[in-house]
């Protein structure tokens, strides 16, 4: 069974920095792609990153790019989210998922395992 524990969020400034963390047990963690999802009080699930198995490829919608990155430490079986410049619309809580897979999924329905989440705050 594969289990994802997320890390690192708590109560920052506008312009502030986090960084999440993702764990995920297993020892095939690098035949898995990881995806950043977040969901603030009323709204959908969005994908705010991925990074794919193997290559690392990356996806980041567009409100992020610039600000997050997104990178993988298969020796820690671990995922990073570092996110920059943050900005009170980055409020939500923010959940890891992992899928076995070449790609990177960007649908939610398309991950299989997900973390608990971790609450993200930006006061203004």
């Amino acid at each position: 069974q594969v289990q994802l524990v997320e890390s690192g969020g708590g109560l920052v400034q506008v312009g502030g920095s986090l960084r999440l963390s993702c764990v995920v047990s297993g020892r095939t963690f690098k035949t898995y792609a990881v995806g950043w999802f977040r969901q603030a009080p009323g709204k959908e699930r969005e994908l705010v990153a991925a990074i794919s198995s193997v290559v690392s490829s990356t996806y980041y919608t567009n409100s992020v790019k610039g600000r997050f990155t997104i990178s993988r430490d298969n020796a820690k079986n671990t995922v990073y989210l570092q996110m920059n410049s943050l900005k009170p619309e980055d409020t939500a809580v923010y959940y890891c998922a992992a899928d076995r897979t070449l790609n990177i999924h960007t649908d939610h329905d398309e991950y299989e395992y997900w973390g608990q989440g971790t609450q993200v705050t930006v006061s203004s």
